[in-house]
């Protein structure tokens, strides 16, 4: 079943950016070569992105192969395909690696039994900020100005091969 999605990379030393590249062509099975510009955000640090296909659970393995860069910041994407929910990774070096599951439209999805367990353990009055941390708020919130200072950048479409 293939699947595809967008890797976000919002900032990296320019000394990772082809370990970066590597990383994603292991996942991808394929040579990849990113567009690379500066990031306004971070001076000295450069950011790119680019779309993927590949099979289901690719997001997983890329998230996790630029899990081994502790200093990047970046996000994966892969959109619901037939049978497979959708996923979002997020990392951001203070904070290391969120996943949530996605929807179709692209909201976070958290399971019933999930939900639950947190409204059993957590006193009340931190209930919001737990469900803020589930869906993954301390990420989107550490992430946005990197979000920004990328609009407008050009994007790399990739595929896997074979």
């Amino acid at each position: 079943m293939n699947a595809r999605g967008v890797v976000f990379v919002h900032s990296s030393p320019t000394a990772v950016c082809p370990h970066v590249e590597w990383a994603i062509s292991g996942v991808l099975g394929s040579k990849v070569s990113l567009q690379w510009a500066p990031q306004p955000a971070a001076p000295g640090q450069m950011r790119a992105e680019c779309s993927w296909s590949g099979p289901a659970g690719s997001g997983g393995a890329l998230a996790g192969a630029l899990r081994a860069w502790p200093m990047l910041r970046f996000e994966v994407a892969e959109e619901p395909s037939p049978g497979v929910d959708g996923e979002r990774f997020c990392h951001v070096p203070t904070l290391g690696l969120w996943s949530g599951r996605t929807s179709a439209n692209g909201d976070i999805v958290v399971g019933e039994d999930r939900l639950r367990s947190l409204v059993a353990e957590v006193p009340a009055n931190r209930l919001a900020g737990r469900v803020h941390e589930l869906l993954g708020g301390p990420w989107d919130d550490a992430l946005e100005p990197f979000r920004l200072a990328g609009d407008g950048a050009p994007m790399t479409l990739l595929h896997q091969v074979g």
